[in-house]
């Protein structure tokens, strides 16, 4: 019997219920109230703890209420963080890149995580190899998104190119809770896929082709990051610092205590989701998953440079002022 399909329909009721996070009246520099926005996932462990151990609301001091909202995707995120529903948290560098490209307000503060795309092929699928990649069809979870790009652009580099821009690798698009239903009905051979959803698969037979130290931009493009609006960052910067420091605090307690801070990770999901990830699955996700504060702003061009390249992106972004520079108090900045 396949192991744990339950697995497999995290992500829908993530969909479902991701947006029961705390309700939050404040705008963007409220002077009472903090709102903290995040994903149910274990790329967004960091506020996760943050949230358990309380670390925002020891740094912001008792002046300051501290509430969260979680987030089925980045686009909900990034409007949220637009409109003021939220003040700083946890995202994708895609939907930020984007939202910053098209002229939005939003600086990256720190790194949160990195590494975990996987490209895995079905059982089925006869896939052994780069090699044997020809007129089979790939699933990401979108056009352009990082999984996408990330996979796209070292195919590219291996000389095999995508159906779009004129290869025969065939690419659909998909929830990764659908992945696994996928691979079974011969609908798609292969995934470019973030864990947990990697080790999903593999336990349920999958074969790994591209692991995340191999694939572009694996272990140095961070897949989630701390944001915050310029805004803020003018208005509050002794409040930005606080929400940086505990940050900080939260990634050492995740490197320091990773068997408490998986843990706490499958508990706050299942508390958002109503489904508990097993905990293999997420030890062997962990193995893949860096948490760190670092984000390379050479690193968050280069991959914007290859979304361009592989024609995603008509014009070619410059984001030399969406990265604050690192260990730089942001009042120092303004």
């Amino acid at each position: 019997m396949k192991k744990n399909l339950s697995a497999l329909f995290f992500l829908a009721a993530i969909l479902v219920l991701s947006a029961c996070g705390s309700d939050s009246s404040s705008g963007s520099g409220s002077k009472d109230e903090l709102v903290i926005g995040y994903f149910p996932n274990i790329d967004h462990v960091p506020a996760m703890i943050a949230k358990e151990k309380q670390y925002f609301e020891e740094a912001v001091g008792e002046d300051v209420e501290v509430t969260y909202k979680t987030f089925p995707d980045g686009g909900a995120f990034m409007t949220a963080l637009k409109t003021g529903d939220i003040d700083a948290g946890f995202v994708g560098p895609g939907p930020v890149m984007n939202n910053y490209a098209n002229g939005a307000d939003v600086k990256i503060l720190a790194g949160a995580s990195s590494g975990g795309t996987v490209v895995v092929a079905s059982e089925q699928s006869g896939i052994e190899g780069l090699e044997d990649l020809d007129n089979h069809t790939f699933i990401t979870p979108g056009i352009g998104c990082t999984h996408d790009v990330q996979m796209e652009t070292f195919l590219k580099e291996q000389g095999i190119t995508s159906a779009r821009i004129g290869g025969t690798l065939k690419h659909v698009t998909g929830n990764p809770a659908q992945y696994q239903a996928m691979f079974e009905s011969g609908k798609v051979d292969l995934a470019a896929v973030p864990e947990p959803w990697a080790s999903t698969l593999v336990a349920n037979g999958a074969k790994v082709i591209v692991d995340t130290d191999e694939i572009a931009y694996g272990t140095t493009l961070p897949n989630t990051v701390l944001v915050t609006s310029g805004k803020m960052i003018e208005e509050q910067s002794e409040l930005v610092d606080q929400i940086t420091a505990a940050h900080e605090k939260s990634i050492a307690f995740i490197n320091e205590n990773p068997e408490e801070a998986q843990t706490i990770a499958i508990d706050s999901i299942e508390e958002i989701t109503n489904q508990r990830m097993d905990e293999s699955i997420i030890a062997s996700a962990w193995e893949r998953v860096t948490y760190t504060t670092e984000v390379n702003a050479d690193v968050i061009q280069a991959f914007a440079d290859s979304s361009h390249d592989l024609q995603f992106l008509k014009e070619k972004p410059e984001f030399d002022e969406l990265v604050v520079p690192q260990d730089t108090e942001v009042g120092s900045v303004q």
